[in-house]
């Protein structure tokens, strides 16, 4: 691979930011149209910037018919398969179960499925994960790991299995169990755990002010559960922790949060950005800024920059004048195609 190729295969980006025509206002925004099949300028993009996957999300989707042809069609579209995920939690976050075009299970909320079980909770995941292989998606970024205990948190509560620890714990292991089956691929969200801030890191800069003990006396608890049932990515939230790292920075830049998931937490997987064009990252850094700051920090993935072109060019450069080593691109691509050998695509 080149060094453009292995950079790709650190971007996953929504497929209205191949489309040359769009600005980066209209790819944020969810009520715009979507690109809905791949067109030949949308190719030509791929082959500038070839991403290493894309995430679809309900203005990307028309019918069960569109979306085989769109996977499809993105699945061929380069030599190296692009992997195609998805937000499919099971309740308010479903992007194909509450789709009109789709007849498929719904749930209330993964809270409510917890309340029936362990068993209950698997056959949720097996069941959504089932579809989504049907339909060619390889990736669902879910299920939620956090523990809903700040009555005042504004994005988690029932997307999270329960307020406590230990019972949040057995049903992201069930989760995970749940998608083993299909062989598509789940990811853990949101360490070091969104579940006990005040803020929405859509809005802006969510804040924990627990320390790491109390950390792992709680939020982080599911996520060792998560990974050791074997899930295949972890997602880092744009969540500071002060009373951890000594400052503001967000996990997702965080050199010493990335380090204690992999050396304290044990994971040896994919560990994916939160969404890079959310205000808690664009208040505060720029797309080039923040790209580099998070491949330094230790991530593998770049999950929707605000900015496709500027970010990844960024990345590029950093190696090229050695902020960035190639060694370091070259780790987070191989962990990249090895999901991908798993999911079958190569």
């Amino acid at each position: 691979m080149t060094l453009r190729e292995k950079v790709g295969q650190l971007f996953f980006v929504r497929p209205d930011s191949l489309d040359p025509g769009q600005t980066q206002a209209q790819i944020n925004d969810a009520n715009a149209d979507g690109v809905t099949c791949l067109t030949q300028e949308m190719a030509s993009v791929l082959e500038r910037y070839p991403v290493g996957g894309v995430v679809l999300f309900g203005k990307n989707i028309t019918d069960p018919r569109q979306l085989e042809e769109f996977t499809g069609a993105m699945h061929s579209a380069m030599e190296t398969p692009l992997l195609i995920g998805i937000d499919e939690e099971g309740g308010a976050v479903a992007r194909l179960a509450n789709h009109s075009a789709f007849s498929l299970p719904k749930y209330q909320s993964a809270a409510a499925v917890a309340a029936e079980g362990e068993d209950a909770v698997r056959g949720m995941y097996q069941t959504i994960s089932g579809y989504l292989d049907g339909y060619g998606i390889d990736l669902d970024f879910a299920p939620d790991a956090d523990v809903n205990t700040n009555p005042d948190n504004p994005v988690i509560g029932t997307r999270a299995f329960s307020s406590d620890p230990e019972t949040a714990s057995r049903m992201v292991t069930a989760a995970v169990e749940g998608f083993a089956g299909s062989n598509v691929l789940c990811c853990i969200k949101h360490y070091p755990g969104h579940g006990d801030t005040a803020e929405d890191s859509h809005k802006s800069l969510a804040v924990t002010h627990k320390t790491w003990t109390e950390l792992q006396q709680c939020e982080l608890l599911p996520f060792a559960a998560g990974i050791q049932a074997g899930a295949d990515l972890v997602m880092v939230g744009h969540i500071a922790a002060p009373e951890v790292t000594g400052d503001d920075t967000p996990a997702s830049l965080s050199p010493q949060l990335v380090e204690s998931l992999r050396q304290e937490l044990g994971f040896s997987g994919v560990i994916v950005t939160d969404s890079m064009a959310m205000e808690g990252i664009t208040d505060r850094y720029s797309a080039a800024d923040a790209a580099v700051k998070a491949i330094q920090a230790g991530v593998d993935v770049l999950l929707m920059p605000d900015g496709l072109a500027e970010a990844f060019d960024a990345v590029v450069t950093a190696v090229e004048d050695g902020r960035i080593p190639e060694s370091r691109i070259d780790e987070s691509a191989t962990r990249v195609l090895m999901l991908k050998e798993k999911r079958g695509l190569i």
